[in-house]
Formats: structure tokens, sequence, C-alpha cells
């Protein structure tokens, strides 16, 4: 564990990193988690333009082998690649079964990874940015959270709706397998009140947050170390912490491409501290499915 990292608090949420914005991603980003003293990674599915594929035999190998010999904890896997499609694409085009394709790699790269969660990013070509995006996007969640429950998994929206339509994309998809993925910074830079947001539908949560900070108007975060941006962080934490939110895993998405060991360890250890302030073990307000046995997910 590298100095200045403090060690993980068993009562708090573990640290977490997200490899696609490390400069390493795969078996690599798991050691370089084990370096900085990080207790967990999400993976994304990687795929043309977003670094090599996951879920290749050899590369599913070699991270449950480093996770297991580092004891760095494999959280989480997502789809980038569905902002470059766009889930909201019409039913029958090829857009969409290229996203139902994407989709079920996903969920079964979790599945093989031991990852209890898979989530779906709704950003760019994947936005919902209007009602019948938002059916659409319904639509397709709602197929793909009977997929993530038949494998034991929860599959979660990362989106930048306001309370009230992400407690309608909750209706429509209507699974009890079905969360909202929170990330700190991305529903302010939409023009989102976040603890408005996590007054209202914080009982909808995943228990992985993304930790991101953000340096203005028009940005997308992850730009500036946490607590040297305008995300009022404390103050969605505190909110959580009020409304016994359970968090089990606060992943940091600040970008850290660039490769500099000092600045993510900076990032880690204000993420450290920001962790005392939430809840791991208030109990989960709605009940995730059993996870089956492998017999009965094929």
């Amino acid at each position: 564990m590298t100095a200045g990292i403090p060690a993980a608090d068993p009562a708090g949420p573990l640290i977490g990193l997200a490899d696609w914005r490390l400069p390493v991603t795969g078996p690599a980003a798991v050691d370089l988690a084990a370096r900085l003293g990080a207790d967990g990674l999400q993976l994304d599915l990687g795929g043309p333009g977003r670094g090599p594929r996951l879920d290749v035999p050899d590369r599913l190998g070699a991270l449950r082998e480093r996770s297991a010999a580092t004891g760095v904890r494999l959280l989480a896997v997502t789809g980038n690649c569905l902002n470059d499609i766009g889930i909201t694409a019409p039913a029958g085009s090829v857009a969409a079964h290229d996203v139902r394709d994407i989709l079920e790699r996903v969920l079964d790269t979790a599945h093989a990874l031991e990852a209890p969660l898979a989530f779906v990013p709704s950003f760019r070509r994947s936005a919902i940015d209007g009602l019948d995006a938002l059916r659409r996007t319904a639509e397709v969640l709602a197929w793909a959270a009977g997929e993530a429950a038949a494998r034991g998994l929860l599959l979660a929206s990362e989106n930048t709706l306001d309370p009230e339509k992400a407690l309608a994309l909750v209706e429509h998809v209507e699974s009890p397998a079905f969360r909202l993925l929170l990330d700190t910074y991305n529903p302010r830079a939409a023009g989102v009140d976040v603890p408005g947001l996590v007054r209202t539908t914080g009982h909808h949560f995943a228990d992985q947050i993304h930790l991101k900070d953000g340096s203005g108007p028009g940005g997308t975060g992850g730009d500036v170390l946490l607590g040297d941006g305008d995300g009022g962080l404390p103050s969605v934490l505190a909110v959580l912490a009020a409304h016994r939110v359970r968090v089990r895993a606060l992943v940091l998405e600040t970008d850290h491409r660039a490769d500099d060991p000092a600045r993510l360890a900076e990032d880690l250890a204000r993420a450290r501290a920001h962790a005392r302030t939430v809840n791991r073990t208030v109990a989960p307000t709605i009940t995730p499915p059993l996870r089956p046995s492998d017999e009965d997910t094929r």
C-alpha cells in the first residue's frame, strides 16, 4: 500500500477507481489500484475507441487472478461504448440490435467476474433528452434488468435526469433488480439540484456512487481533484448520510489518464476523507434479487 493512503475503515465504504479514467485498464488497472491502496475497481467493456475488449477469455482470467492476488474487488462493469451508439435507437434498428448485444456482453462479463453490478450510461447519443427517449430507455432497461436478475446481478442507470424524471424511469422499468447510479457532479452540470435528487430518489440508488468534482458550467466534471471545483461534494455526502442511503463503494471518477501518480494518490486520500461521512451499514431500502447458482443462469 502506498504511503499516505489511509487503510480502509471496515465500517466505511470502499474506495474504488474507474479503469476508463486511468492510464491503464483491465488487469493492469487492478495492479495500479492495489499499489495505490484502492479497495476496488469498476471496469469498462472496451471496444473500438475504448481500449482492449474486456470480455475475452485471457483477459477475464487475468482479471480474476489479479483480483484474487491483490484483494482489489471487481465492483461493476459498464459499456461506455453505448454512448457512441445510443440506447434510445428505434426498436428493430441496427443500432438497437448492437445495443442489445453490448448489454448482453456487459452482463455476461459482470457475471463472469462476480461483480455485483452492471450499469448503463446515458450520455451523448444515449442521452435521455425528452419523453420519447425516456420511454425507449426504460424499454431497453426493463429488458436488461430482467437479464441482470437472471444472472444474479443488479442493473443501474447513470444519467442526468431531474428527480421527477428519474422516478418516472424507475416506475417504467419496474424491476426489483433496477437502480439509479448517482454521480455527484454530472447532474449538477446538467442543472439538477443534486442534494434534492438524493432526497427524492436516494432509496432507489445503487450502493456504488461516482465521486467527481468539476470546474464550472458547461463541463462534465472530473477535470479537477475532489474539493477543488464547484461540485459541493460535502453537501451531497451530508444528504446521503442524513437520508441513510447505503453506500458500499465510493468510486473516484476524476480523469487520471495523464498518469500522475502523486495527483492520483492525493485524490484518493481526499476520497477516503469524504468516505468517513457516509453510511455503509445502513440496510438497503429495496431488497436485491437473490444471486442464483451458475446452474440456474444458463
